[in-house]
């Protein structure tokens, strides 16, 4: 069982079960135990550089060189997977999948669905701002713990790890079939309908650094047809894309019924 969890209580008597149960958490989402050697790795996949003061810890002690190498172990193993199980796709299909699989958002939900947020190891100053729940930090934490399982158990081991968490909490079938690029299929149909190209303007941003929210608006010839936010320009640009391509295929509709 993990130790580097367990910590005193504040009158040296007593201990906390709290992380314990962390380290059976964690050990339990790995499918293995932490030998004592490996253990420093896996602390460092779950530590924010919040915690990460100069003193205690270098600056290289944070996740985000894990995080780095994570990247693009997942891109391969990802890459395998759909490879093996769409035998007679082509190049193009197998990249937009790829792209789907491997975003901060979908990675960001693995990680809750894994409950990590829980297991983060956040600086005491950065308490209580909400950055294990941050949709970038969820992501490069799952990241960071696919390099460290990578490092200390091969690459088997971590395709296997992979591939049993995305048969477990995505449905790729389905997957497959969603189209949710709407900035593309607004610029088609802009296209189609001889309209000018989507424009799209950041109206305000707020929040600290880490947890930015972003509002955007997307307009064609001078008009506003949507608007957005999100916690990336990106995801804010697709939000305003689909309310605009709603409203564009709304006002199609009723143009059809008045004539």
């Amino acid at each position: 069982m993990l130790n580097w969890f367990r910590r005193k209580s504040a009158d040296k008597t007593k201990q906390t079960h709290e992380p314990a149960k962390h380290a059976s958490k964690l050990e339990s989402v790995l499918g293995f135990q932490i030998p004592e050697k490996e253990e420093p790795l896996y602390k460092k996949a779950l530590r924010h550089r919040s915690k990460v003061d100069g003193k205690k810890f270098d600056k290289s002690d944070s996740y985000e060189r894990l995080e780095f190498l994570g990247d693009s172990v997942l891109d391969l193993i990802v890459t395998e997977i759909l490879y093996e199980r769409f035998p007679v796709e082509t190049e193009g299909f197998l990249t937009k999948i790829r792209a789907k699989i491997v975003r901060g958002e979908t990675l960001a939900d693995l990680s809750k669905k894994l409950e990590l947020d829980e297991l983060i190891q956040i600086g005491d100053r950065a308490q209580g701002q909400g950055i294990e729940y941050s949709k970038s930090v969820l992501a490069d934490v799952f990241e960071a713990l696919i390099a460290a399982i990578y490092l200390t158990k091969g690459y088997q081991k971590t395709f296997n790890f992979v591939r049993e968490k995305l048969d477990a909490h995505l449905d790729l079938s389905k997957m497959v079939k969603q189209n949710d690029n709407y900035k593309s299929i607004l610029l088609e149909f802009t296209q189609a309908e001889k309209m000018s190209l989507p424009k799209y303007n950041i109206i305000s941003e707020y929040g600290p650094g880490h947890n930015k929210t972003f509002s955007v608006s997307v307009s064609m010839d001078g008009v506003v047809y949507g608007k957005g936010k999100g916690k990336s320009k990106k995801q804010a640009e697709q939000k305003a894309a689909k309310k605009a391509l709603k409203k564009l295929t709304e006002d199609e509709e009723s143009e059809k019924i008045v004539n």
